[in-house]
């Protein structure tokens, strides 16, 4: 019951910190699965589960609001899918011992880059259409294979193409909704068929995932409000230096290993 509480905090001020910004869900929740020593497509798996709901409620509230821009989610969402599709398609070929320390490393860089991204200046102009597709795409991979990043990648690189943030961050979450979906059918897939070899992920991380859950849950209903109320730039640091610390914490762990 404790671990259901300790993942309700943590998947409440994730969904908070994604609902005003457009990322950071996957990557605060999988850092600290991965710090509690679950291996990387079960921490991905789990996430993915918990954003079923989240991304639902989050994006469900934008839509609320008007915060989507639907030319540019149609756009985006098909190549995140496809992205998404093969990120968990490739991180379920490797053993988890073999991942993680990439797993790691790719989260901490995310953290870094949000920590970087809070020094600059946020433009307002019409995102080149040509950015998109792969943008999405990239995003999509790196989200299902690491366990987190869809915001941090793809919100990001829209507001450096020039795009409204309000209309970035709504979207970004609104296509999270279909990237999900994809990325939890492909480790569906990959278990039922044999490809990927975890039993027992619910059980094993049910209070958990069920914590994530509940905790984005009470937060994704805020999230068109706090995409214009919350000031982004400090709320970004801290939310990258939150993750830097805790991938140097798993590094530490892996060198202990070593």
């Amino acid at each position: 019951m404790s671990e259901f509480i300790l993942f309700l905090i943590v998947g409440f001020l994730a969904q908070a910190v994604d609902g005003a910004l457009g990322m950071a869900y996957g990557a605060i929740s999988s850092t600290v699965l991965l710090s509690f020593g679950v291996p990387p497509a079960q921490a991905s798996a789990s996430v993915h589960a918990a954003e079923l709901f989240t991304t639902a409620a989050s994006g469900s509230a934008h839509l609320v609001h008007r915060n989507v821009d639907w030319q540019l989610f149609w756009r985006l969402a098909p190549a995140g899918i496809m992205g998404g599709c093969l990120g968990a398609y490739v991180l379920t070929s490797f053993e988890g011992d073999a991942v993680k320390p990439f797993v790691t490393t790719y989260l901490a860089v995310i953290g870094l880059f949000l920590v970087v991204r809070s020094f600059r200046k946020i433009p307002s102009e019409p995102v080149p259409a040509r950015v998109v597709a792969p943008l999405g795409a990239i995003g999509g991979f790196l989200d299902a294979a690491g366990g987190g990043g869809w915001g941090a990648m793809v919100t990001s690189g829209l507001l450096g193409a020039g795009a409204p943030p309000r209309y970035v961050i709504g979207t970004v979450n609104a296509s999270e909704f279909l990237v999900t979906i994809s990325v939890s059918v492909t480790f569906l897939a990959s278990l039922v068929s044999g490809h990927w070899q975890a039993t027992g992920i619910l059980t094993q991380h049910g209070w958990a995932i069920g914590g994530l859950i509940a905790g984005g849950l009470f937060a994704a209903p805020m999230a068109g409000w706090m995409v214009k109320a919350v000031p982004e730039k400090a709320l970004l640091r801290a939310v990258g230096i939150l993750i830097v610390c805790l991938s140097l914490y798993q590094a530490a762990q892996l060198v202990a290993l070593v």
